[in-house]
């Protein structure tokens, strides 16, 4: 198949592109001109640069694309911003640019067979956080999980931006689209929980909150691995969670990073939500005023005080065969070998 994969330079995005080739497809990794190459080394790899927040560049970009090659069977759409230093700066690349990009493909009839959007779960904010049952070993988890059928409530900028963005596409008749919502997505080359390894590396641990609250990750090769089912299967117009089907306290992760990193000292603090909401507005001004985007943020504070983080994958199992491979354990494991590796710990 021909695919494209914008975002491509990007922690998920280029780990699709890794797997496109080796599966022996021809893959096109779409970008910035001033985007990193560095994880974009294998030469059969193919360059195309796109302009997703300018249409009237977009548009001859891709119709010279259409000319050479025709065009392609899949786009996977993972270019979007996590951080931003000024809230609208979330639409304009995680909305905008998607229907840029919608848009572009179906005025020059170049709509693919299959357009993957890669969501997140943050569309639907902060709900089913009413403890449901008791914490015991029969019943380990106190939400519910969060359902395709809810009714979403984003409660930060990048949440919003992606809900409207799956919106848009939710919108066009007919549209070949495969939304995916994976949860927190940790891998090699990924920064933000690199910023917990860090921070246990240097003996410290933090928490926010004395609520109990349940957690749940995906490791970016299953994350891939849904991507790459979603291409295959005769599934379109259709929205799944992606997780690796388990739920986890919320020191589990920190925990796992200090066994990888040989069980060093560790000091474990509580910060109540008040003092978090001071950190994160003093470091969100600061960024602004910088001009340079910041860990601690707004958006960061509700992403850290939102208590349940479930969401029930059956569908995605059942409708498209994903089957995690990599409980978070396995994937902890990979990701510190990696970060040692790479001279990052």
């Amino acid at each position: 198949m021909k695919i494209l994969v914008t975002g491509a330079s990007g922690f998920i995005g280029s780990f699709i592109v890794e797997e496109g080739l080796r599966r022996g497809h021809r893959v096109w990794a779409g970008m910035r001109a001033t985007s990193s190459r560095k994880y974009l080394t294998d030469p059969k790899t193919e360059f195309v640069e796109l302009d997703l927040e300018h249409p009237d560049t977009l548009r001859p970009q891709l119709a010279a694309c259409k000319e050479d090659f025709g065009g392609w069977d899949i786009v996977v759409h993972a270019a979007g911003a996590t951080k931003c230093i000024r809230r609208e700066d979330f639409f304009r690349t995680n909305t905008e640019g998607t229907k840029h990009l919608a848009d572009a493909l179906r005025e020059l009839d170049m709509t693919p067979r299959r357009f993957i959007f890669i969501s997140s779960l943050s569309v639907f904010g902060a709900i089913r956080e009413q403890a449901v049952r008791d914490s015991s070993p029969e019943h380990p988890w106190i939400y519910d999980p969060i359902r395709e059928d809810d009714a979403p409530r984003p409660n930060t900028a990048y949440g919003e931006s992606k809900r409207e963005a799956e919106q848009y596409l939710q919108s066009l008749s007919g549209f070949p689209y495969v939304i995916l919502r994976p949860t927190g997505v940790y891998g090699p080359r990924e920064k933000d929980y690199f910023v917990m390894a860090q921070s246990v590396k240097q003996h410290i641990d933090f928490t926010v909150g004395y609520r109990p609250q349940e957690i749940t990750f995906v490791y970016v090769k299953d994350l891939v691995q849904a991507v790459f089912l979603a291409m295959e299967k005769e599934v379109i117009r259709r929205a799944f969670f992606v997780s690796d089907g388990q739920v986890y306290h919320s020191t589990e992760f920190s925990d796992l990073i200090r066994e990888e990193l040989g069980r060093p000292f560790m000091l474990r603090l509580c910060a109540p939500v008040w003092f978090l909401r001071l950190a994160c507005s003093l470091s969100g001004s600061l960024s602004t005023w910088r001009g340079k985007t910041s860990t601690l943020n707004r958006d960061k504070f509700h992403i850290l005080c939102q208590r349940n983080w479930q969401c029930d994958i059956r569908p995605a199992t059942e409708e498209l065969g994903y089957r995690p491979e990599y409980p978070l354990a396995g994937g902890v494991k990979e990701t510190i070998e990696w970060y040692k590796k790479e001279g990052w710990l």
